[in-house]
């Protein structure tokens, strides 16, 4: 009897706490969402992606000619962007007039492995750890004629400069009376 009581109380007490939280006692917790699935795509195959297009980029922006990179990437990606929309995205990349082509030599630190996003569009992110500054990328490519053409890019840089550490903070100075001891007036 005392058993069927604590249980009794039990369900009152969670009844309750849903009814404070806005639930309901019947309601369900939402599932949590699944991990994307990983790419089916090699450690060569990520290379030549990232490099081919980062070098893409590098010589759209030697020439100002975005057309062929805009013509290497999917559909949806060709019919967002015209090739004088690519330039303006890339005017300030251009104008600092930085040398993407190391990237031909470096590997890639990949921050984000290539995974299938709900579009079924390949998503990856990630840099190049160079000097005097870092490219950092987020890329996606499409799947086109069983083929990966690129659907979204972004570049930025940020600096690999080594920076010292902030100062230590300097330990208090000691009390020159000791303590307890009382100042005369």
């Amino acid at each position: 009897m005392v058993g069927l009581r604590l249980a009794r109380h039990c369900l009152a007490a969670v009844a309750l706490i849903f009814s404070i939280l806005g639930g309901t006692a019947g309601a369900q917790v939402p599932p949590v969402p699944a991990p994307r699935p990983a790419a089916q795509i090699d450690r060569n195959g990520v290379l030549i992606l990232v490099r081919s297009t980062l070098l893409a980029l590098q010589q759209a922006n030697e020439t100002g000619n975005y057309t062929v990179m805009r013509d290497l990437g999917a559909t949806a990606f060709q019919q967002t962007n015209t090739a004088a929309r690519l330039g303006e995205i890339f005017a300030t990349l251009r104008a600092q007039k930085l040398d993407l082509s190391g990237v031909a030599v470096l590997d890639p630190q990949l921050t984000l492995l290539p995974q299938i996003e709900s579009s079924g569009d390949m998503h990856m992110k990630g840099f190049f750890p160079s000097v005097p500054v870092q490219i950092n990328f987020e890329l996606a490519y499409a799947p086109v004629a069983g083929r990966w053409r690129l659907s979204g890019i972004s570049v930025g840089l940020d600096s690999s400069t080594p920076v010292a550490p902030p100062a230590p903070i300097a330990p208090p100075t000691a009390l020159k009376e000791p303590v307890g001891s009382k100042r005369k007036p």
